[in-house]
């Protein structure tokens, strides 16, 4: 059963972050006024480009458990800046202050279970796993 619950939690993850990758490819422009709007105006279409990199290859990594610990790693380094500049609750206004709250606690908490991914890796159904059952013998 655990076997089957890494999987799971590695699709469901990996969905998430391929999914947010198509969004800012597809809605690049939208998605780059919203980046300035936050401040980030230091080249702003290099850290696009570099976050749906970062979003892709993490979330392929992740979603074969080929490299999981990798993939989450490169996740947790986009997902946990984007999450306290994105929804810095405390210099939202009031009325503002506890949605934002409440979603970069989701955001938290996503990056506990990329923690989770990079120590315990991807389990017994991944790619690695199955190329390392299929060397060989020299």
């Amino acid at each position: 059963m655990k076997d089957v619950a890494d999987l799971i939690g590695r699709i469901l993850l990996a969905a998430l972050f391929l999914y947010e990758a198509y969004d800012s490819l597809f809605f690049f422009d939208k998605n780059l006024e919203t980046l300035i709007s936050y401040g980030l105006t230091w080249n702003p279409r290099l850290l696009m480009y570099a976050g749906i990199v970062t979003l892709v290859s993490g979330g392929i990594l992740v979603l074969i458990g080929y490299y999981a610990r990798v993939g989450a790693f490169l996740l947790l380094l986009y997902w946990l800046p984007f999450s306290l500049i994105v929804y810095a609750f405390w210099n939202d206004p009031i009325e503002l202050q506890r949605l934002h709250g409440l979603m970069l606690m989701r955001n938290l908490s996503l990056c506990g279970g990329l923690l989770l991914l990079l120590a315990h890796g991807s389990g017994k159904y991944s790619v690695k796993r199955l190329i390392h059952r299929l060397r060989l013998p020299k």
